[in-house]
């Protein structure tokens, strides 16, 4: 199966059939991740740039080590250190890249929308990391692929998002490839950070955290987005746990074998607990793994699109 588009730039507008393929195709690369020997040559002679304009953890190494893993070569372009410093714009830095045989750039960007003007203006691939508050669609993925795992089917989970939903963009993601594969989705959390007429989207607003767990398969907490907030929308960290923060008094109000998510990285105390981050119906880690997973899928899929063929 060929994806419509030559770049992955969310969830909202990518047909549900395409996104249960690169989740179906995710567990055939995990088997290939859990391999003692993780060198092979998918990609090999491909050429992947990584342009990342905010840090990044775990986005960033999960893309390198999946592109490396297949067999490509993986380039890192500091933009700290690139001519982005000198007054290089976005446009010609695409252009450059392209000139020197760019296969996919994974781009990570402060403003909305600057992944789709690179794909616009770039003839390779452009996957998307992380664009402002807008989408974060291998988080998305990686989140969708890791609740099938335990359940095996997405359509009827019931799964509760909690925490900084108008300044997440991973929620963003979640919300529109969960709901279109039929899962039932209940996001929750302060009034002063939940956007304006998401109801639309088709799911659940609470602002009442036991109320919108109790029936939850999945619990995913969400980071506090501290860098994207304006002043006074968070009274203080240990007002939030108090409210919204899960800890071992919630859990006992969910139901057995709930799981426990977050995109990382976790403010300890604030968002969880650290007895709930490190318990063993957390899935944090097993969330790492299938990044690399899916993103192992995703450049796969990618340079084998008619788009790419020579």
């Amino acid at each position: 199966m060929l994806l419509q588009s030559k770049d992955v730039l969310g969830l909202q507008y990518m047909p549900s059939e395409e996104i249960s393929y690169i989740i179906e195709s995710a567990a055939t690369m995990k088997e290939l991740l859990m391999q003692s020997a993780k060198k092979m040559p998918h990609l090999q002679g491909k050429s992947i740039v990584s342009l990342f304009y905010e840090n990044s953890t775990r986005t960033r190494m999960s893309f390198e080590l999946a592109g490396k893993y297949l067999g490509a070569t993986v380039s890192n372009l500091g933009v700290s250190t690139s001519s982005v410093q000198k007054g290089e714009t976005l446009l010609d830095t695409g252009k450059t890249l392209e000139a020197m045989g760019t296969d996919i750039v994974i781009i990570r960007h402060p403003l909305a929308g600057a992944p789709k003007f690179l794909g616009d203006n770039f003839s390779g691939s452009v996957l998307n990391a992380g664009d402002g508050m807008h989408e974060h669609p291998t988080q998305g993925l990686l989140d969708m692929f890791t609740m099938k795992e335990k359940f095996g089917e997405l359509k009827g989970l019931n799964v509760t998002i909690i925490g900084d939903i108008m300044h997440s963009r991973v929620a963003r993601s979640n919300i529109w490839g969960l709901t279109k594969l039929g899962a039932n989705v209940t996001i929750c959390g302060m009034d002063t950070m939940m956007p304006c007429a998401i109801e639309r989207t088709g799911v659940t607003v609470s602002n009442n955290l036991i109320e919108s767990v109790k029936d939850a398969d999945v619990v995913m907490a969400l980071r506090i987005q501290k860098e994207r907030q304006k002043g006074g929308l968070l009274p203080s960290n240990r007002e939030y746990h108090t409210f919204f923060g899960i800890n071992d008094d919630v859990i006992d109000k969910c139901k057995k074998g709930v799981m426990i998510m977050h995109p990382g990285p976790v403010n300890r105390g604030v968002e969880l607990s650290s007895a709930v981050m490190d318990a063993d119906f957390s899935v944090i880690d097993t969330q790492v793994t299938n990044g690399v997973a899916v993103r192992m899928a995703l450049l796969y899929i990618l340079t084998r699109s008619k788009n790419n063929e020579a």
